[in-house]
């Protein structure tokens, strides 16, 4: 049986040894050239262009009877309703299409229009976002922020009983490379009686990654840990912007709100979960025992390399902040899926969850700059002599995620934003 994921498949089209987008992965997304939009699929330096393969009948085993071209679409959404036996048949045949020594497309005349470069093409968010909901699922993400406020209580008592959420703001999810204007808001300083109104002074960004559902489940049912694998489509990169002082002052007795919902960046290729399966991790060791709902069987983490760098205006290059890894999470994306549908909650395609800031245990492994700067007491220092307590205006934020496998690597591209002043 054909593998897609076997280390030893090659591609005709020329692939990099460092590239994010080798055969084995084949991440999708929506992409614009000149006036057309369309799905496609990154190999390489190149894009593929799912909706002329689509036209020429390169899919119709597939969808026998499907007479509208689903990858000529402005999101990924209707494919991802298909479910998980359409998405895995598809990813074969685009494999089996562009392996090494095949010369079905090869040798089609579509190959040349097909076949774009990434420089050519402008990426634009891949899925119509239904809904978005954001974790809080890293331990010591959760300890270091418990620690700061509550010294004596550094994680609540709910915390290793459930993984903890809020439902965020899916109108401002955004594409890499969209701009972020910094928000403003009520702040309180601690030595102030009443709250002002002005730019965000603590301006931060969460490292996460993100899953999207690509079939969703019925009002009133929920979907087990079992199951939860069958509903997610992919993964991608998640800059969850946050304002450390907006949310503060309004952070009781509701949880975030204004200080998180002005902007969520998300990398613009979505990373199958089969691509990622050969990179299952056992997770931590959950204490005490979570309660039936909750408990899984298998492997549940993945082994993500991650990394943010941070670029200023007078800075010749990006200078990495942190590095760390998506295996470290207390919660994975099986329970965080149960948790949230286990109050009958349904789901649709398109629905989009971050992790929560993923975090390690060494100063440098920290996601977030209220951690890296612990509350600005311990700036960051820069080549070129400059300091960050918080992101100021015109700094440029890059997320980078992989897993590494033997002789190659499964990427996810980049997730980038930049900070412009307040109006």
């Amino acid at each position: 049986m054909y593998n897609p994921n076997d280390p030893k498949l090659k591609s005709w089209v020329s692939v990099e040894s460092t590239s994010d987008f080798p055969i084995q992965n084949l991440p999708f997304g929506v992409f614009q050239k000149n006036d057309k939009v369309a799905v496609g699929v990154a190999i390489g330096s190149m894009v593929l262009d799912l909706s002329l393969l689509w036209k020429e009948g390169f899919f119709s085993e597939i969808f026998p009877s499907q007479e509208e071209n689903i990858f000529a679409h402005s999101s990924l959404n209707a494919f991802m309703n298909c479910g998980k036996e359409i998405w895995q048949k598809t990813r074969t045949r685009i494999s089996q299409l562009l392996e090494a020594g095949s010369s079905e497309l090869h040798d089609h005349a579509v190959k040349e229009e097909a076949l774009v470069t990434l420089d050519e093409v402008k990426m634009l968010l891949p899925i119509k976002v239904g809904n978005f909901v954001d974790f809080y699922s890293s331990i010591e993400h959760a300890t270091n922020i418990g620690s700061m406020f509550r010294p004596d209580n550094p994680l609540m008592p709910n915390w290793r009983h459930l993984p903890v959420g809020y439902n965020g703001r899916a109108s401002s999810v955004i594409p890499s490379g969209t701009p972020i204007k910094r928000p403003k808001g009520q702040t309180k300083a601690d030595d102030a009686e009443n709250p002002t109104f002005g730019p965000s002074r603590l301006f931060d960004m969460e490292l996460e990654m993100g899953f999207i559902i690509g079939k969703g489940n019925d009002l009133g049912s929920s979907i087990s840990t079992k199951d939860a694998p069958d509903h997610v489509f992919g993964m991608v990169l998640l800059n969850d912007w946050s304002s450390r002082d907006i949310q503060k002052w309004e952070y009781v007795p509701l949880g975030p709100f204004l200080g998180k919902s002005f902007a969520t960046s998300i990398s613009p290729w979505v990373v199958t979960l089969d691509a990622l399966e050969p990179f299952l991790v056992d997770g931590p060791t959950q204490e005490p025992a979570v309660l039936p709902h909750l408990q899984y069987e298998g492997k549940g983490n993945y082994d993500i390399h991650l990394e943010a760098y941070l670029q200023g205006e007078k800075m010749e290059a990006s200078e990495r902040i942190t590095k760390t890894n998506f295996r470290l999470m207390y919660w994975n994306m099986q329970q965080q899926l149960a948790h949230q549908t286990s109050n009958g909650t349904n789901t649709q395609a398109g629905d989009l969850y971050g992790s929560g800031t993923v975090s390690g245990t060494t100063p440098d492994s920290l996601g977030s700059f209220l951690e890296l700067s612990w509350r600005g007491t311990r700036p960051l220092k820069f080549p070129n002599g400059e300091e960050r307590k918080f992101i100021q205006d015109n700094d440029t934020i890059t997320l980078k995620g992989w897993c590494q496998g033997e002789g190659y690597r499964v990427g996810f591209g980049e997730c980038s934003g930049k900070v412009l002043a307040a109006d």
